[in-house]
């Protein structure tokens, strides 16, 4: 199975928000319609400092999606890049979609000439996790927010 990786588009609005569902149900979370409204102009917008969308399409039906935004560090003189939202459908898993995503956002990252390509999961997402291992490295770091 192998998939088209391209930039989100307008006309992916539709599948774009199934899928997107899906992925904020597995980390049991809901949004109201407004945010993804707003999100999706961000990933199709043309502001530079904003989101951007990547998806994985097969005969016409998307089956990935990957969103990710560069911002400064300051660590680094260059921007870093945050790939916030992996998520591939279940018909597609463990056909190396996300992979192919991740490796995108690197690509992108490289391009954009930034320091670095880092994300978060939650520790119980271990299948996700067996992936994370071989195209990257686990830190040190755990993340705190306010409460």
């Amino acid at each position: 199975m192998t998939a088209t990786l391209r930039p989100l588009t307008a006309s992916d609005k539709d599948q774009w928000t199934a899928l997107w569902r899906d992925y904020l149900e597995f980390y049991q979370a809901t949004l109201p319609d407004s945010q993804f409204d707003l999100q999706f102009a961000r990933l199709i917008g043309d502001d530079p400092r904003d989101f951007n969308g990547i998806v994985a399409e097969i005969d016409g039906q998307l089956v990935g999606i990957v969103h990710f935004v560069f911002h400064r560090h300051g660590w680094h003189a260059e921007d870093v890049c945050y790939l916030q939202d992996l998520y591939v459908a279940p018909v597609a898993r463990a056909t190396g979609q996300g992979r192919a995503l991740i490796e995108a956002v690197y690509a992108a990252a490289d391009a954009a000439g930034a320091a670095n390509v880092y994300w978060l999961t939650q520790s119980f997402n271990t299948t996700a996790r067996q992936l994370y291992d071989r195209v990257g490295r686990e830190t040190p770091f755990l993340k705190y927010q306010r409460s």
